[in-house]
């Protein structure tokens, strides 16, 4: 570790290989706490690289549980995190609506760090049960076109950093690892990032990791498309900045989005759209989220429009309540 050290302090890149040790290494306490400290502290000082981050990424998948589904195509839809907006739970909301379309997702989540409502907060308030039983999760999959995975059950890594990275002022690295971690490797991903720095950066590293991808950022800073304005869209097949407006869509206010106070705010927001009795601007902002999932899923062949018009029925016709409460009765 020393020598990894004098390489970040001299402006050095360290490879894949070495990160990936690094990570085996600390899930093993080969290293002071000091060190770990050192090196986090340095890597986000620099700023990480591609190569960097896709080793911390092995490292966790390798020491971590696996999750083998039995299903060739699905999608996570996820958000970095850290945009400190505390919106409703609108990437959760957008898997039941993409389920209840009929396609396949394994959702990937936490708690909430820095708002109010996580996945894992608004799944856990209607009774579900988070569980690794393989067998629980293809049944889940299988019956109801959707699965979530609970990070702490199978990042087993993260439990070896958590205190130093609570005790830090500052966002490290470990946050851009959650969206690329998923146990059971989705080959689609929609990702919603805070900034255009991370939209590049995720999107080098899924072109290394060969999945099929959507990236989207509202320009004024929401990790998902929020219609509170212009956002970018940046996916294997087109990068392109869309209005609300281009979507058909009146642009939202940012109170509209917010998850409220508490948990249980939070939950009766997530009930709200899946019941079809929402804020206009909430059932529009999960359309347009789901919609950009289902396109990634389409491989880019269908249009967007198309994809709207697919979520929307989705909502319209109750298939994604329904959805939803079949994975609460299978997992509860």
């Amino acid at each position: 570790m020393k020598e990894i050290l004098a390489k970040i302090l001299n402006h050095e890149e360290l490879t894949r290989e070495e990160t990936k040790n690094i990570l085996v290494g600390i899930t093993k306490s080969a290293y002071p706490t000091e060190q770990v400290t050192a090196l986090i502290t340095g890597l986000q000082m620099r700023g990480i690289t591609v190569d960097e981050l896709l080793g911390f990424r092995d490292g966790i998948l390798e020491t971590g549980v696996p999750v083998p589904l039995q299903c060739d195509r699905y999608i996570d839809v996820v958000g970095t995190g850290g945009d400190r907006k505390n919106t409703f739970n609108i990437s959760t909301t957008s898997c039941f609506v993409i389920a209840g379309a009929g396609y396949k997702v394994a959702k990937h989540g936490n708690y909430a760090a820095t708002s109010t409502s996580g996945a894992s907060n608004v799944i856990a308030n209607h009774g579900v049960k988070f569980t690794d039983n393989i067998d629980r999760l293809n049944r889940s999959l299988n019956e109801c076109g959707i699965v979530y995975l609970h990070a702490q059950l199978f990042a087993r890594a993260m439990k070896f950093v958590g205190p130093i990275r609570k005790a830090l002022p500052f966002p490290t690295f470990f946050n851009l690892l959650g969206p690329i971690v998923n146990p059971s490797q989705p080959q689609c991903q929609l990702l919603g990032v805070a900034n255009l720095d991370q939209m590049r950066l995720y999107n080098n590293v899924y072109q290394r990791i060969g999945i099929d991808y959507g990236i989207v950022n509202t320009i004024d800073g929401y990790d998902e498309i929020s219609l509170t304005g212009d956002f970018k869209v940046t996916t294997n097949h087109y990068e392109k900045i869309f209005s609300p407006t281009d979507l058909g869509f009146e642009r939202a206010k940012p109170e509209e989005l917010v998850a409220g106070a508490t948990e249980e705010e939070a939950k009766q927001i997530f009930d709200s759209v899946l019941e079809n009795r929402c804020l206009p601007a909430q059932k529009n902002i999960v359309l347009a989220n789901a919609a950009f999932g289902i396109q990634v899923l389409e491989r880019g062949q269908k249009s967007i429009e198309e994809c709207i018009d697919i979520a929307r029925t989705s909502i319209d016709s109750g298939a994604a309540l329904r959805t939803f409460k079949k994975f609460v009765e299978i997992n509860s």
